[in-house]
């Protein structure tokens, strides 16, 4: 084999096998679900976080949130079955829509970074994120949203 060959090969199976590596972890650690409005607050289930792999039972990092009603998602971090962190995914420097990127919230306009407790870690954002206050009961999480 040539080495013109050999390394085009090696650079093609090595980024065919990265994409897919990144595409079937995406599948299993993120969701976005649109959840119900009850009142003044917003509803999901704790289940929506649950994972099923045969006998064990894993969690969601995260679950991005979204309602008609919201002019932007509502971003839900997961710390453990008692420690949950909700924020909206608008930048507080020009209020673009914020991605989510692991533990991470980015910015795409200008690359401002946000915690998954929603303080600024990259400017030029320089204000935290809104949270909303979170509350626990009957296999549900009630965002509250005033």
């Amino acid at each position: 084999m040539h080495r013109r060959k050999f390394i085009a090969t090696g650079c093609i199976s090595c980024i065919s096998g990265g994409l897919i590596l990144s595409l079937l972890e995406g599948c299993s650690t993120t969701k976005i679900i649109t959840a119900t409005i009850t009142g003044a607050d917003i509803i999901v289930l704790l289940a929506d976080f649950e994972i099923n792999k045969g006998n064990t039972k894993e969690f969601k990092k995260y679950l991005v949130v979204q309602n008609e009603k919201l002019q932007y998602p509502i971003c839900v971090y997961r710390f453990d079955k008692n420690n949950y962190e909700a924020l909206l995914m608008r930048c507080t420097h020009q209020g673009t829509e914020l991605q989510v990127f692991g533990d991470k919230l980015q910015c795409p306009a200008h690359g401002s970074e946000f915690s998954n407790r929603g303080k600024v870690e990259n400017s030029p954002a320089n204000t935290s994120l809104r949270t909303f206050p979170i509350t626990i009961n009957n296999n549900q999480l009630k965002i509250s949203l005033r």
